[in-house]
């Protein structure tokens, strides 16, 4: 029997093992969703949002169970792990008030007596998704999808099936149908076979930009609709106006949060040569004193990555930009002890062609770069395959915000970390993906945005 394997990356310990299914058993699980959503696509609104709120009670009430669980399985602190719980609770009440609102016909004036435009559910939507959220990334999908009519089929990461499970098991008790929401315990393999099933009608992948490549192939090749969110080399413009201790803790907040592994963290933090100095002296002393340490110990700042194997892919991607000319003037050393663990690094003086500049580092590492005037911070932060989030820190709003309007990104904030809201749609351009989530622009990617002409 072909088994998944959950290790603790905090202390390399087995915690749980679970049973894959076989792709007919996938199948099978995809038709009893497709049964589902004949019934559930009829199911009043009001009552769709009654279930939506129990969920988001059943996720509040065993909170404490799912942050252990989360922080167990991928090492996030124990109280971003409570956070996360919080926001998937708030997804859920977000998109229960408001579907009705969101999906609402929209009346055309035309020559007919009556057309409009109204927002049908689609069907069954396969998610495929990641594992550095392992609660928010799932209900990021599920509740919207839910709420317009659809039904869910979840294919998740292999390292937080516990999670996933867990998941499958909130949408029971909260009294949803059988069939409305579903886990598949599936190698990464057979992903290809359930896009292929007739009965899944659309994708969405959050994950990295190779597997985005190739989930959205199939899904082309089989003209399905998808959704891809994808990696992000997020850069924070550090203008000469900015208040550096403000500066800094958010640099250091953007880059240890969630152990540095977040698709919008910021990541390349491009300083004006006027503040350059100063900057760097306070980044380097805030993220040494952040404490590395075990995710369940409260006043831990960050804890190790999820996997081992990640870790080194980016303890040699910090040596590469080494190598290339970038300065290292903190961490970089892989700790003697046992565990996933990886130190707060920073690269300073980097440019374009070097591995910390031109690609993605996924985990507490920082890169720093050096912009004579504010049109050049803007096109380095601009020189990026990447487009998922950006930011601007500077005391003055109204020049953030002209910065703003020029980075090339899905989203950009000033003097403030980019971060997820149900009431703003969520995803990038270029090699970051295409569509959105969340917000109204999320719940209408699997509907059918259908014209009604009476004559």
């Amino acid at each position: 029997m072909d088994t998944t394997i959950i290790i603790n990356p905090a202390t390399d310990e087995k915690v749980a093992e679970y049973n894959r299914i076989s792709v007919e058993t996938a199948k099978d699980k995809i038709a009893t969703a497709n049964n589902a959503f004949q019934i559930w696509k009829k199911e009043p609104m009001v009552n769709r949002a009654k279930l939506m709120h129990k969920l988001a009670d059943v996720l509040d009430k065993n909170k404490e169970e799912y942050a252990q669980l989360a922080t167990r399985e991928m090492g996030k602190t124990i109280g971003q792990s409570r956070k996360e719980i919080e926001k998937c609770a708030w997804i859920c009440r977000y998109y229960a008030d408001n579907t009705k609102d969101l999906l609402a016909n929209e009346t055309v004036k035309t020559e007919a007596s009556k057309s409009y435009v109204t927002f049908q559910p689609i069907g069954v939507v396969l998610a495929v998704m990641p594992w550095n959220f392992p609660f928010y990334q799932v209900i990021r999908f599920a509740a919207p999808a839910l709420m317009a009519g659809n039904t869910g089929v979840l294919k998740h990461a292999s390292n937080v099936q516990g999670c996933a499970f867990a998941i499958e098991d909130a949408f029971r008790k909260a009294g949803f149908p059988e069939g409305a929401f579903t886990n598949l315990n599936l190698s990464a393999k057979y992903v290809k076979d359930v896009i292929e099933d007739k009965n899944i009608v659309a994708v969405t992948l959050t994950g990295s930009d190779p597997a985005g490549r190739s989930v959205a192939s199939i899904a082309g090749q089989n003209l399905k609709k998808s959704v891809m969110e994808l990696g992000g080399s997020d850069a924070y413009v550090i203008l000469d106006d900015a208040d550096i201790d403000k500066a800094t803790d958010l640099a250091t907040l953007g880059r240890l949060q969630n152990n540095g592994q977040t698709c919008i963290a910021a990541k390349r933090f491009v300083v004006l040569e006027a503040i350059y100095d100063e900057f760097l002296a306070s980044y380097i002393k805030k993220m040494k004193a952040a404490k590395m340490g075990e995710p369940t110990d409260e006043t831990s700042y960050y804890g190790p990555m999820a996997r081992k194997d990640l870790r080194d892919e980016l303890h040699e991607q910090v040596q590469k930009t080494i190598a290339q000319g970038g300065k290292l003037v903190l961490g970089g050393v892989i700790p003697d002890r046992i565990g996933a663990y990886y130190p707060a690094t920073i690269l300073a003086d980097l440019k374009p062609g070097m591995e910390g500049f031109d690609n993605e580092l996924f985990g507490p590492v920082a890169s720093v770069i050096k912009a004579k005037d504010e049109q050049e911070a803007i096109a380095l932060a601009n020189n990026s395959q990447f487009g998922l989030g950006s930011g601007v820190i500077t005391s003055n709003p109204e020049r953030g915000e002209k910065v703003a309007l020029q980075l090339e990104a899905g989203s950009s904030f000033v003097n403030k970390l980019v971060a997820s809201d149900p009431r703003l749609p969520f995803g990038g351009i270029k090699n970051s993906g295409y569509g959105r989530e969340l917000s109204g622009y999320g719940i209408r990617e699997f509907v059918n945005t259908k014209s009604i002409w009476i004559d």
